[in-house]
Parts: structure tokens; C-alpha cells; sequence
């Protein structure tokens, strides 16, 4: 929900305490973009599950990513551009494809996304950005063809995502499983991750002080496939590290 979202939905009748803390989340993650020195920074913050993730993997030195890519700025000027590209080669392929892809085949079922073709993508791309973006409006050549084919009522909606309830499944009936895995003695043994920031996070999360829970899944997930690798899994020493 985007901070004049929630401020509308905080202005219904009957706005209970899952709006308010939608409307607090919002909030909180307007000011902390505003917080940061420039417009990629804002980005990278923004797609992080983490709001500092480097300190999290103290092994790990500092990220070398395609949303840290130095020459990314000179091949592609405009700040909007870039972020389509990096949703391009990051959220689509890593977040939103993968699962569809074990959604459905889940069930033994195909599917295909005919937008991304390469020709559709080669023709979106050379589109100027007024016809994918203006005053306000997004997706707005792909909305006008539409409108020749589809009642405006089915399309000019708000989305309906299929999140799961995870903040309140963490905070119940997963609370025992992920108090194991995320325990000081657990995540030190493994030595992979830095445990404190790990520790004020679950404690913020199991109180209902912040939801955590995107962050939390992450390592929880990092935390069970470790206990399933076992010793193949460990760190290696800082020392050997240092002098790799």
C-alpha cells in the first residue's frame, strides 16, 4: 500500500488494527526512503528485504550486484528506465516467474507469459517512456489496448495480490519452528549470519512492534536448508576468508 493509500484507507469508517498497521508500515518505509542520499539508494531500499543486509553476512564483504553496478547510470540515464531495467533482471526472474513456476507446476500445469516474448520486449523497450508512464498512470499504452477489448471496470482496479498471512503464522502456529531456527546458539553455529540484528528483529516481530516477517522468512529459509545440509554447509573461518 503506498503511504496516500493508507492515508485514505486510515479516513474509512471502521478501520481496524490491520489497516492501522498497514498504515504504520507504510509509513515507516516512506521515511526511511526519504532517508536515503539519492533516488538508487531509495531503490535498492525499497527491494530489499533487509534495510542494511551487508552487516547480516559479515563473511560475505561488501555486495557486488547488478543494483550496485557503477555503469548502470551512464548506459541508462533516467532514473525510472533504470528501475524498469533492474525489475526487469532481478524481480521478475528471481521473485514473480518463480513463483508462478511452482505454483503451477505444483499441479502439473504449463505455463507461458506471451508478454514477455522477446519481440513484445524488444517493442516495449523501444516505446518512449510517455507511453508506459504518465501523469500518474502506468502501463498506460498497454491500458489503452485494452480498453478496445476489455470493460474498463475489469482493469482500472486496485491489484489483489496472493500473499500468505506470514506475520501472523510467525507470530502462531510457526512460532516454535522459527524460535528454534532463529535461536542465538543456532544461527552462531552456523556462522554464516551475524545473530543480534537476527535477535532484535524476531523479538520487534513476536511483540507485534514491527512485522518483520519478508526479512525473518528469508533466513528462516537460509537457516532450514543449512540444517539440511549440515557440516557441507558450515562457514568457512574468517581467517581463510581474509586470505582468499
Amino acid at each position: 500500500m503506498t503511504p496516500c493509500a493508507a492515508w485514505r484507507a486510515s479516513r474509512r469508517r471502521g478501520c481496524g488494527r490491520r489497516c492501522r498497521s498497514r498504515r504504520r508500515r507504510s509509513w515507516r518505509q516512506l521515511a526511511a526512503l526519504l532517508r536515503e542520499d539519492d533516488a538508487d539508494a531509495a531503490y535498492r531500499r525499497l527491494v530489499s528485504l533487509w534495510p542494511d543486509p551487508e552487516p547480516l553476512v559479515p563473511l560475505a564483504g561488501a555486495a557486488r550486484d547488478r543494483l550496485r553496478d557503477p555503469g548502470l547510470r551512464q548506459r541508462f540515464p533516467n532514473f525510472i528506465e533504470r528501475m524498469m531495467l533492474l525489475d526487469t533482471l532481478t524481480y521478475l526472474p528471481d521473485d514473480l516467474l518463480t513463483k508462478v513456476d511452482r505454483a503451477s507446476m505444483s499441479v502439473s500445469l504449463e505455463v507461458r507469459v506471451p508478454l514477455l516474448n522477446h519481440r513484445v520486449v524488444e517493442c516495449a523497450w523501444r516505446l518512449p517512456l510517455a507511453m508506459k508512464l504518465r501523469r500518474g498512470t502506468t502501463k498506460w499504452a498497454l491500458r489503452r489496448i485494452l480498453d478496445r477489448h476489455v470493460p474498463r471496470a475489469l482493469i482500472e482496479r486496485p491489484k489483489q495480490g496472493f500473499a500468505v498471512p506470514l506475520a501472523a503464522w510467525l507470530r502462531g502456529p510457526l512460532r516454535g519452528w522459527a524460535d528454534d531456527l532463529l535461536a542465538g546458539d543456532a544461527l552462531g553455529r552456523s556462522g554464516w549470519l551475524d545473530p543480534q540484528p537476527i535477535a532484535r528483529y524476531w523479538r520487534e516481530h513476536r511483540t507485534g512492534e514491527r512485522d518483520w516477517s519478508a526479512g525473518l522468512w528469508a533466513v528462516l529459509m537460509f537457516q532450514s536448508w543449512l540444517a539440511q545440509a549440515g557440516a557441507a554447509a558450515e562457514a568457512p573461518a574468517v581467517s581463510a576468508v581474509a586470505r582468499g
